[in-house]
């Protein structure tokens, strides 16, 4: 087994999750908020629009599996979304303009990608293709 297959196949997982859950946020925009009890949200288009985004990042994710050392951009950018995410939250929920549950989301999007997206730079990094531009 090649040394870059458990990244090849992280990236296809998160790949395949940011797909799946970026059309369901598009095809059912109020499901999430009617399972945590949240109000439901006045602009749809909004939330649609973010899972757009987010299911876009799943055709990056299985474009950088090709070859993670080498697409570590890709990973990179999820990987500062994953923490820009939870900061937002954090900041929008102290000033009161989100509810706690929303948080729910940020465990399946965002934290558990922490460690192996790390772990992809830094392999990227000794290998030394990590180049800052």
């Amino acid at each position: 087994m090649n040394r870059q297959d458990w990244m090849k196949n992280v990236l296809r997982i998160a790949a395949v999750y940011n797909l799946i859950w970026g059309a369901w946020v598009v095809l059912f925009p109020q499901q999430f908020f009617e399972w945590t009890g949240m109000d439901p949200i006045n602009h749809e288009l909004v939330w649609q629009g973010m899972g757009m985004v987010i299911g876009v990042y799943g055709f990056g994710y299985w474009w950088a599996a090709q070859n993670p050392l080498v697409h570590w951009p890709i990973v990179a950018v999820g990987l500062l979304g994953k923490i820009f995410g939870p900061l937002g939250f954090l900041i929008n929920y102290l000033s009161g303009k989100v509810s706690f549950e929303f948080i729910y989301t940020l465990f399946t999007n965002d934290f558990i990608w922490w460690i192996p997206f790390l772990l992809i730079l830094r392999s990227a990094r000794k290998a030394g293709k990590l180049q800052w531009i």
